[in-house]
This record gives structure tokens, C-alpha cells and sequence, in this order.
């Protein structure tokens, strides 16, 4: 069976929400979107309902709950009945119901003993499942910055999540690849229902890329420039199908969409993943 093609998801992580984006990426054929319930300072949901709601049903809307306002500050999480609330409230903030929720970074709650935290997630999960199953969402995933510690947690008789979503791409370590390896086998997840997210590691601008030219991992990818080389290569490092970037600028995403043309060489990656292995002593997660 063919592999499905590599997708691009618009993030809106730190996104001025801007209708004209939305439009563009519906252009360009992309119609992934993903948000957060904390995004915008808590007004992602409420702003695209009120800005773009007649383009939403155009688009498969993921979003994510973990995080919540409090007099004092953001703080996060895992507590059932509050997750359970997020959830009744994102479907009332966007006027319909997402496609896919994720918990958020749950890793941020997971303090204290392996026992404590495996009880901890298991409510955490059982309560986007039993969500889930009232149609509050179409299903549910994990959203993890550093899915480190959730590997050393699973447990068989926890709930499953349908989607994961990690870090990815060339600056990405050794332990966050293992343990994503660790979790997607445990959780019977193939590469299909794996995302991508922070492909450039914050920036595009950022030092590194002038240092590094990632078109070693393309083929023939001599006119690829380097953003477009090094978002490419992200979708094997790890597996995932799905990449989720965040933009404001329409040229940016129109520049990834024309990457998804290009080969990766999957020797060059297997050697880097080789490499990292090799270093891992001294390699970030």
C-alpha cells in the first residue's frame, strides 16, 4: 500500500489569527488546522468563531486543552473534571465540534512517583475518552514537548490516544526519537497518525541554519532552499505524516507547501539518526 503524502498543518501558536492567512492556506491546499484553548491569551477559539466561522468547516480542526486561566496566572492540568469542562467548552467556543483534541504537554503535571503519575494519566486519559465517546470531538491525542517521561508511564490498561504530536525535525535529540519510537509502539500508532510540530526549533532565523546546509538530506535538492530543505527533512525525524508549522506569512507557507515536492534521502537520514545515537551522551532531548 501506498504511503499517504506528507501534509502540512497550519499552526496558530503565537499566530495573529488574521483571516487572510486562513484563506491563503485554503489556497494552497492546506486545510489542517490546529490552535490551542490557551492560545491568542485564551481567545483563540473565540476569535475564529467570530472572524472565520464560515471558513472552519473547510478546514479539519485540531485544538488543545491542558492549560487554564486562573486569578493567579496560567497553570497547568490533568485533573479529569477540568479537562472534562475544556472540552465541553471548546465545542461551544467554536460552534462546532473539533475533529481531533489534544491534552497538552502533559508531561508539564507528571511530577512525583512512576505510580503516582501512570494513576494521574490514566484519569487524565480516561476523561478525553469518555469526551470523546459523548461526541464532544471527532477523537483524541497527546501533545508532548518532551515525551521523555510519558514513555516510562505507559501503562496497557490506560485508554489510548488515536494521534501523537512531538517535536521533530533536525534539532531534535536521540532520547525525544526513543521515546517517541517507545510510545507510538505502545500506543499501536503507525506513521500515519503521527505529527510533527517546531520543524526550525522556534526560528527559521535562528544561527543554526546558516551553519548547517540541510539539502544534504534531500535528492536532487540543489534548488531547495535551506528552510524548505530543513522542514522536509523533519518529517522523518521522527516518522510522521502530518508536520504542524506556524506562520503569519502566506510566501512562508506557500514556500513549504512547494517542499513536500522534493525526495528525502532516507540513507542520509538513517546515517544522521546513526549519528545521533552515537552521541547520545552528550545530545539535549
Amino acid at each position: 500500500m501506498r504511503a499517504p503524502d506528507p501534509r502540512i498543518v497550519l499552526g496558530l501558536h503565537r499566530s495573529r489569527h488574521e483571516r487572510r492567512l486562513l484563506t491563503c492556506a485554503l489556497d494552497l491546499g492546506v486545510t489542517g488546522l490546529d490552535t490551542s484553548s490557551n492560545y491568542l491569551g485564551f481567545r483563540s477559539h473565540e476569535t475564529l468563531a467570530r472572524t472565520a466561522s464560515d471558513l472552519l468547516p473547510r478546514f479539519s480542526v485540531s485544538t488543545k486543552v491542558g492549560y487554564f486561566r486562573t486569578p493567579y496566572g496560567v497553570e497547568h492540568s490533568l485533573d479529569a473534571h477540568r479537562l472534562r469542562t475544556a472540552m465541553e467548552r471548546v465545542a461551544k467556543d467554536f460552534g462546532q465540534e473539533p475533529e481531533l483534541v489534544f491534552l497538552h504537554n502533559p508531561e508539564h503535571s507528571l511530577q512525583g512517583s512512576a505510580s503516582h503519575g501512570r494513576e494521574i494519566l490514566a484519569h487524565a486519559f480516561a476523561a478525553l475518552d469518555e469526551a470523546t465517546s459523548k461526541g464532544l470531538c471527532g477523537t483524541w491525542g497527546v501533545a508532548s514537548w518532551d515525551p521523555t517521561l510519558l514513555s516510562s508511564l505507559v501503562d496497557p490498561g490506560m485508554p489510548k490516544p488515536s494521534v501523537l504530536m512531538v517535536r521533530a525535525g533536525l534539532l531534535v535529540g536521540t532520547r525525544t526519537l526513543t521515546a517517541v519510537d517507545v510510545l507510538a509502539t505502545a500506543w499501536g500508532l503507525d506513521d500515519t497518525v503521527l505529527w510533527g510540530m517546531s520543524p526550525f526549533g522556534g526560528s527559521t532565523d535562528a544561527p543554526v541554519w546558516e551553519r548547517v546546509d540541510p539539502r544534504v538530506f534531500l535528492r536532487d535538492g540543489d534548488k531547495a532552499s535551506r528552510v524548505q530543505a530543513a522542514f522536509r527533512a523533519a518529517y522523518h525525524l521522527p516518522q510522521v505524516q502530518a508536520v504542524c508549522v506556524g506562520t503569519d506569512e502566506p510566501a512562508h507557507l506557500g514556500e513549504l507547501v512547494d517542499a513536500l515536492a522534493w525526495d528525502v534521502d532516507e540513507v542520509a537520514i538513517h546515517e544522521y539518526r546513526d549519528l545521533l545515537r552515537s552521541r547520545a551522551g552528550g545530545q539535549p532531548s
